[in-house]
């Protein structure tokens, strides 16, 4: 059974047809990769599926529950978190404050509760933390916990938007990109990483232009070239396949 099931997304900007009649689906505690060349309509697609664009046509369902037409926010609170492309952390806090921010839709503590310090708060308080310092612990962040986003090397920047997509308490997260920028040491760091957080029950949609990193971690890829899929299956399938090669790979990619 699909947790996520796309049928036929289709988007036009304009005189631009960014995505065509797109159909795919992704499988509980499952990596899938999303690939094709620059402009193919990856990002829209993750845009479509988070509620930051409306499609034209076609539907999203999410363990039964349609997404499009729901706002980003109603779409986290059903249990889809994303990142994105470029750094989005806030400089001057902590690497622990920032993954708290992901929790700040399950917190159920009012005003008044806060300025009177009530036992809700600082149960809530504690339990926040604990869970911060667990998607911490899945991405490798725990020796950054106290050190200011400012102060952060690129690749530990990318861990923690993604520590804090896991702190709303995700089933699927969209990884837009994730190794982005990311030398040798950082990518297979972050390869770790996703392996972890898959193993721990969650599903992750990723796109991303490393060949490298998503055979190794993809369960099954689907390739899309000018907004239309081309090809769909397990790394070893996919990378073989001629129309994949000619509109994206260049080659075969070797050793995998």
């Amino acid at each position: 059974m699909s947790l996520l099931s796309v049928r036929g997304l289709d988007k036009r900007f304009g005189g631009v047809h960014a995505v065509r009649d797109l159909s795919f689906d992704v499988h509980p505690q499952t990596v899938k990769a999303l690939i094709g060349p620059n402009g193919a309509g990856k990002s829209t697609v993750f845009n479509l599926l988070t509620g930051f664009d409306r499609p034209d046509a076609g539907s999203a369902s999410f363990d039964g529950t349609e997404l499009v037409g729901m706002p980003p926010h109603r779409i986290v609170r059903a249990g889809v978190a994303r990142t994105f492309q470029e750094s989005r952390l806030f400089e001057t806090m902590t690497v622990e404050e920032n993954v708290l921010v992901g929790m700040h839709h399950r917190l159920k503590t009012t005003f008044a509760d806060a300025a009177m310090r009530t036992p809700r708060v600082v149960r809530e308080e504690r339990e926040a933390r604990e869970q911060a310092l667990h998607a911490m612990r899945v991405v490798g962040l725990e020796p950054f916990k106290d050190t200011l986003a400012s102060d952060l090397p690129h690749g530990i920047r990318r861990l923690v938007e993604i520590a804090r997509a896991l702190a709303t308490d995700p089933r699927l997260v969209l990884l837009d990109e994730p190794a982005a920028g990311l030398d040798g040491r950082e990518t297979q760091e972050l390869a770790e990483a996703l392996l972890r957080i898959r193993d721990t029950g969650v599903t992750l949609l990723v796109v991303e232009h490393d060949m490298g990193l998503v055979m190794e971690i993809s369960d099954e890829i689907v390739v899309v070239d000018q907004g239309r899929k081309i090809a769909e299956g397990p790394p070893r399938i996919i990378q073989k396949d001629p129309a994949v090669i000619e509109a994206y790979l260049g080659e075969v990619v070797d050793g995998v």
